[in-house]
């Protein structure tokens, strides 16, 4: 049995890994600052998921507040996993303050305080969107990204630089994850998936940025959530993708969204986001050879689950503004 600090612990992945790594056996200790980034029904409702539950702590505390961060590590950790982050392409280019506030200075929190506690594995969540437009697909962990369209991406590569960084100076044992497009059952409310279901089901107006043939990795939290555990092992420093391998069309999602809750779409074309790339497409060999990792849930069923969620939970999920 291991004890983890799980920071973002509310969120849609945090919520999820905490919950694997009690099915494990495992102790949690699950930090979430519950900011209003997104309506805070959604991170009560994980939440209370795991409140309770034998092996969890919950403490409510910002990755940004130095001083109540590190009396959370009065506690012995044999790992922390870095899940706390500002998220969002777009939002990033109204606010790009608070990316930088969340993604570097508290990951930089965090790196500083295993280096002082002697905490000697750190994974942090990082994301697809450094790979820029002129990459090659399938994204190759070895491509440049050192061109981030957007001040979300750029905020994750300084993350990521830090943690080599630490790693250089502190022997610190570092897995950077770069997930996908995750999606899935109580998933964040500005993602296509929950937007266009909630569209649907409400018979709304479903807004398509672009012509809807632009491609995403969709990539199952549940599948995320697996990757993430497994990647809390020494490897020294190590960057790896976490993604399905097999884009899908934004159109084809909404045409699986409406067989399965059995309503069609009325949809309204906007233009493309400047921060938005045509397409993402994971290439996923090193998380198989390193990982022994591969995604389970094809977006037909994952696209069933989280419909079903949402139907089952539309008194108040019909509420969460998009």
């Amino acid at each position: 049995m291991a004890s983890y600090l799980v920071t973002g612990c509310a969120g849609f992945i945090g919520a999820r890994v905490s919950e694997l790594l009690l099915e494990g056996g495992h102790q949690v200790t699950g930090i979430d600052n519950r900011n209003d980034a997104y309506d805070v029904r959604l991170k009560e409702w994980r939440l209370n998921r795991l409140e309770g539950r034998p092996g969890f702590e919950f403490l409510c505390v910002d990755i940004c507040d130095r001083k109540s961060l590190s009396d959370v590590f009065d506690r012995e950790f044999d790992a922390v996993i870095n899940l706390a982050a500002r998220a969002g392409v777009r939002q990033s280019v109204d606010d790009p303050w608070s990316y930088i506030d969340t993604n570097v200075t508290g990951t930089l929190n965090l790196l500083a305080l295993c280096t002082q506690f002697d905490i000697k594995q750190f994974v942090l969540a990082s994301t697809s969107s450094l790979y820029g437009a002129s990459d090659e697909q399938p994204y190759r962990e070895d491509a440049d990204s050192g061109r981030p369209l957007s001040p979300y991406a750029a905020s994750k590569t300084a993350a990521e630089a830090l943690c080599y960084t630490y790693h250089f100076l502190y022997g610190l044992d570092v897995t950077v994850l770069r997930y996908f497009t995750v999606y899935g059952p109580a998933g964040r409310p500005d993602m296509s998936p929950f937007r266009f279901v909630q569209s649907i089901v409400e018979g709304k107006v479903l807004t398509l940025y672009g012509d809807g043939h632009q491609s995403r990795d969709f990539t199952y939290v549940d599948d995320i959530a697996r990757g993430t555990v497994e990647a809390a092992r020494p490897m020294g420093f190590e960057v790896i993708n976490l993604g399905s391998g097999r884009p899908v069309a934004l159109l084809d999602v909404i045409a699986l969204i409406e067989r399965a809750v059995g309503k069609t779409a009325r949809v309204e074309q906007n233009p493309s986001h400047a921060a938005d790339v045509p397409s993402t497409w994971a290439e996923i060999s090193k998380a198989r050879r390193m990982l022994e990792w591969s995604p389970s849930v094809p977006i037909e069923d994952g696209i069933d689950r989280l419909a079903r969620w949402y139907v089952d939970n539309r008194d108040w999920a019909q509420k969460i503004q998009t």
